[in-house]
């Protein structure tokens, strides 16, 4: 079975490197994403169209806005799958601790660093989502982040103690509201006149707005709800995995 499997792996391997061959030479100005008319209206009409510097995000949250929602509900469903599959149902439940006793409280370096660190690592989370539409960043990136910093609470004063705070509940709970908070926004725009998604026709209810700005701020809107749902997806996975279904005890 080893066997089988290292060849498996020399086979895959030699094909991806081959297919490396069909690839555009690095800065080839005339390869397929730089000389597609797609490419071009993109890179010439974001800022025009949606007073947003970030071209990666204007596509991710305007021009293909339908496709990034959907992205934001197969990831609220792999984390319902996982729960599915490894959550042990019955009469298991999370021991209430008061904090002195919590897992890892003994260990004054590990505690005092998360103190310190857990906080920056959120800080610079809500940076990233709030400025992900005029710099790198956005929903995916500051969830990602935040599911950290409560992972790493985790792993310095154990589950139980984190699970008091963001239990499996309120995380399956907060990433359907993130799905929400997208969803509605696509549902706002079809109620007063416009396609799905379709942010320009909120300025009548955004003050001090134009439909181009609508665009804008409706961007940071949607990339709040992935953030809710990447967020809570991410620490309910591992809150699940590291205990095998049962969220008692953790690494």
């Amino acid at each position: 079975m080893r066997l089988v499997g290292i060849l498996a792996i020399l086979v895959t391997g030699t094909l991806l490197l081959a297919a490396t061959r069909d690839f555009p030479d690095w800065g080839d100005a005339r390869s397929p994403a730089n000389d597609s008319p797609t490419s071009n209206f993109y890179l010439e009409e974001t800022l025009a169209r949606t007073e947003v510097p970030n071209v990666v995000t204007a596509v991710l949250a305007d021009f293909r806005g339908f496709d990034t929602m959907f992205e934001t509900v197969v990831i609220f469903t792999a984390g319902l799958s996982i729960i599915a599959i490894l959550r042990m149902m019955g009469p298991t439940t999370v021991p209430v601790m008061p904090s002195s006793e919590c897992p890892g409280e003994d260990d004054l370096i590990v505690t005092t660093t998360c103190r310190m660190v857990i906080p920056v690592i959120q800080i610079f989370a809500l940076y990233v989502l709030a400025h992900g539409h005029h710099s790198p960043g956005g929903g995916f990136q500051g969830g990602v982040m935040f599911g950290a910093s409560f992972i790493l609470f985790a792993l310095a004063y154990g589950l139980p103690a984190t699970m008091l705070r963001f239990s499996e509940k309120r995380a399956v709970v907060l990433a359907a509201v993130g799905i929400l908070i997208y969803s509605g926004f696509g549902l706002l725009c079809m109620l007063m006149g416009n396609n799905f998604l379709d942010y320009s026709i909120l300025h009548k209810i955004m003050p001090g707005t134009n439909e181009t700005w609508a665009r804008s701020h409706s961007m940071l809107g949607v990339e709040i709800g992935v953030a809710f749902t990447v967020t809570a997806i991410m620490f309910a996975i591992y809150a699940n995995l590291a205990t095998r279904g049962k969220l008692e005890g953790g690494l």
